[in-house]
């Protein structure tokens, strides 16, 4: 009787959606994983995170750089995209384990990328267009990892294309409709590229790196990751971290984007089971909710 009553009483968060009008099928730990995305996904705290580091708003950093540092940034933005994609397509699935499901190595990658985060905090600006491909290729690869152990099959070209779509989170592009924000929508303003690209692959393979579909497509995700490595560079731009406080906000700028890419691959696992439309409702009931 007892494990009845058990039953037939809905989990806290359960029933914090249903009262606020949401229908959904995902059972108790489903729920719960997708909050927990919700929350990485909505909430991310790279810039206040920045912020605590340096002692004063990202913003307020960002007004120090010189005026060279936007296109310094794009440039080696859209240099590192493009040797992410590079390596996703060609390396990724032979050099990420893809026996069983494991944990994901996150510790090992966060201590490689404060190696090379040492780099730009001794050199400054001027070091970004050799450190930032390093770090971001280091960076995909603990993004596919995260994406294996969340059951991706990273034989798919578009799970790889997935793994690099994840350095495109967290930054809304100058393109975006203010009134649209938030992670679905990021993924709606690429999706097309995203599927083209996957098309154009199955079709020619890398034969054709510099067809506009591919390109375009690097630009796109370079317009997005380019928000965090301007935070990022300012920080690193402060004289008085040096080496040292280079490597700690490359570990910060690392563990943002595992965290991306763990709350992206635990939306993609559940949609694969439960379906995108419910998903997707659940999602943005629970990010009204984490909102109030």
């Amino acid at each position: 009787m007892a494990t009845g009553d058990r039953r037939a009483t809905p989990p806290p968060l359960a029933g914090e959606l249903i009262r606020a009008g949401s229908v959904h099928t995902l059972g108790p730990q489903d729920l719960e994983l997708l909050r927990q995305a919700v929350q990485r996904l909505e909430h991310p705290s790279f810039g206040a995170r920045l912020a605590s580091l340096a002692g004063t708003p990202v913003e307020k950093l960002i007004r120090f750089l010189p005026r060279r540092a936007n296109a310094v940034i794009g440039f080696a933005a859209r240099k590192a995209i493009g040797a992410a994609l590079r390596v996703a397509l060609t390396t990724l699935d032979s050099r990420t384990r893809p026996e069983g499901v494991r944990k994901s190595s996150d510790w090992w990658h966060l201590g490689a990328t404060a190696a090379t985060g040492a780099l730009g905090g001794a050199f400054g600006l001027t070091a970004l267009a050799l450190e930032l491909p390093l770090t971001t290729t280091i960076m995909l690869r603990s993004i596919a990892d995260i994406a294996r152990s969340e059951g991706a099959d990273l034989s798919d070209p578009a799970v790889r294309l997935e793994c690099v779509r994840v350095l495109a989170l967290g930054g809304n592009a100058a393109s975006d409709d203010a009134a649209e924000v938030g992670y679905y929508a990021a993924r709606e303003a690429m999706s097309r590229m995203v599927s083209d690209a996957t098309t154009h692959l199955a079709r020619h393979g890398l034969h054709k790196e510099g067809a506009p579909v591919l390109v375009g497509l690097v630009k796109a995700i370079a317009e997005r990751y380019s928000i965090q490595v301007s935070e990022k560079a300012a920080a690193q731009w402060m004289p008085v971290l040096g080496a040292l406080g280079g490597a700690t906000v490359n570990s910060v700028f690392m563990d943002h984007f595992q965290s991306m890419a763990r709350g992206h691959f635990i939306v993609r696992r559940l949609e694969a089971v439960h379906g995108q439309d419910t998903v997707r409702r659940a999602y943005q009931a629970l990010a009204r909710l984490l909102a109030e």
